[in-house]
């Protein structure tokens, strides 16, 4: 299951909306809806804001109630990371999430620079 996959099926549980939800983050429904159909990656602060509206921890957005689905060691080394994210500070929280969020930035624009080199 996708993270877009998981928000969804987390907000139905919780009986919110979108619209509700959106509204939480002062998001456009529309961008939101987005996240959840898996058409557009948050960053990790969005899932930190998506995850507080929903009243759920950023540890639970990973966490599959399917004993079917597999979870396997560096599953769980994530998920244990961020059971302990969540007890930083609220300033502490915030500068992880943009060094992650950095990272994933740089990773994305090396993959389109490599790609567009590719095709040239």
């Amino acid at each position: 299951m996708d993270i877009g996959e998981r928000i969804k099926k987390i907000r139905e549980a919780r009986g919110l909306s979108q619209k509700e939800v959106s509204a939480t983050l002062n998001m456009d429904q529309s961008q939101y809806s987005k996240i959840e159909k898996g058409k557009t990656d948050p960053t990790t602060t969005t899932l930190d804001k998506i995850t507080k509206a929903m009243g759920v921890s950023l540890a639970e957005l990973f966490i599959s109630n399917d004993p079917l689905e597999e979870v396997n060691s560096i599953d769980k080394s994530t998920m244990e990371k961020l059971q302990l994210l969540e007890e930083l500070e609220e300033d502490e929280k915030q500068s992880v999430f943009k060094i992650i969020d950095g990272l994933v930035s740089k990773k994305k624009l090396k993959d389109t620079l490599s790609s567009a080199l590719k095709t040239a």
